[in-house]
């Protein structure tokens, strides 16, 4: 039997119910750039994109785990976690190809 913790790299987006366009941008932006950028990766089980929100209860212990206390943006993977939230803020409406820049450097060098 494999074992199913396979997963190299986790992209995680924490966000709460009530969500304003930035927010929704952010999340919408890195899950389609993940989603077709890596593609290949995702199949083979090596990348994930996750959603989490922090409204609701079971979220807490995810949180805790990934030292979140609010909206992030985060790359997780090999003992790393990279904090993109600065720039998932910054460039998901206004410049949306920066913020695909930074999450390509943030998540190919863990896949390797």
């Amino acid at each position: 039997p494999t074992v199913s913790n396979q997963t190299k790299v986790e992209v995680y987006y924490f966000h709460y119910t009530r969500r304003c366009p930035t927010c929704e941008a952010v999340e919408s932006e890195t899950q389609k750039f993940v989603a077709t950028q890596y593609a290949n990766d995702i199949k083979a089980g090596k990348l994930k994109f996750i959603s989490v929100n922090l409204d609701d209860k079971n979220s807490k212990n995810i949180a805790a785990k990934c030292k979140v206390e609010g909206q992030s943006l985060l790359v997780i993977g090999k003992g790393k976690r990279i904090d993109l939230t600065d720039t998932g803020f910054m460039y998901a409406r206004t410049k949306p190809e920066k913020l695909k820049e930074e999450l390509k450097k943030a998540i190919d060098p863990l896949l390797k």
